[in-house]
């Protein structure tokens, strides 16, 4: 009997780290192979046409039941609106995509699947879909330390109001000349800070640092920057001096890490 006791206490110091090593390989293998990314959902059909313009309005959103109707969107735009990004949080791995991300618009009209209402987040996912497949979009991201702008209140405090308690949430772009306009109702800074950095071209980041924690009532013209750098025109207005005189706050430039998204390829979109 105790033959048979040493010879299963023999087998067991064999078998067992082998039973062990097994199930950690397995284990390893399990852990190391990535999940496959669940498909996005895609529109039932999209129209995708450049917009030579003249523009009256640039970054136009619309969506009415399925259909999705976007006015004057670049490459970037796109991508903006389609991964919830803002416009500093796009570049280019190489520099000669440049053409096709930022000189060409486009209106989109679209419809997704069935007679219900996406919500924005769907309907990005859908965007996002149709960047891979129509524009063949590769991209990756990453954190970069980057310059950003702070915006803060000048030292005569803001020149706007809060909006009223039973205001309507309105926020307009549109085009004068060669500004940009921007008229927001109920706008929080946040917003006001995405909308500078998205109209008028900044390079840098914009962070709310105002302390105003409310909602206000805004009105906004300035030059976009883009238009300036290529050839200034003597009624030009500043954004840096349209924010100090007609806002009363001021972009103060600071550094910070901020998450980009690298456009490692993409093409101009293929034929409907």
């Amino acid at each position: 009997m105790s033959n048979l006791l040493r010879l299963l206490t023999l087998l067991a110091s064999i078998i067992t780290p082998v039973v062990s090593g097994l199930l950690s390989a397995s284990q390893m293998r399990a852990q190391s192979t990535p999940t496959p990314r669940a498909p996005l959902p895609s529109f039932e059909v999209a129209s995708i046409k450049p917009n030579p313009g003249p523009w009256h309005v640039l970054v136009g959103y619309s969506s009415s039941g399925p259909r999705l109707t976007l006015e004057a969107y670049t490459v970037s735009d796109l991508i903006e609106e389609a991964y919830g990004l803002k416009n500093f949080q796009v570049t280019l791995a190489e520099s000669r995509a440049r053409p096709v991300v930022y000189d060409t618009y486009y209106n989109i009209v679209a419809k997704a699947e069935g007679d219900g209402t996406p919500t924005r987040g769907e309907f990005r996912q859908m965007l996002q879909r149709l960047l891979e497949e129509r524009f063949d979009l590769k991209s990756h991201r990453e954190m970069k330390e980057l310059p950003v702008y702070a915006l803060v209140v000048g030292k005569n405090g803001p020149k706007f109001k809060e909006s009223a308690p039973d205001a309507v949430l309105i926020s307009k772009h549109g085009v004068n000349g060669r500004n940009q306009t921007i008229t927001l109702a109920r706008a929080t800074m946040e917003s006001l800070a995405d909308d500078i950095s998205r109209d008028f071209g900044i390079d840098r980041p914009i962070l709310d640092k105002t302390g105003l924690t409310g909602t206000y009532d805004i009105k906004l013209e300035a030059t976009p920057e883009f238009r300036i750098n290529h050839g200034s025109a003597s009624e030009d207005i500043s954004v840096f001096t349209a924010v100090r005189e007609q806002l009363g706050l001021k972009l103060e430039p600071e550094k910070g890490p901020v998450e980009v998204l690298v456009i490692d390829h993409v093409e101009r979109p293929s034929e409907d």
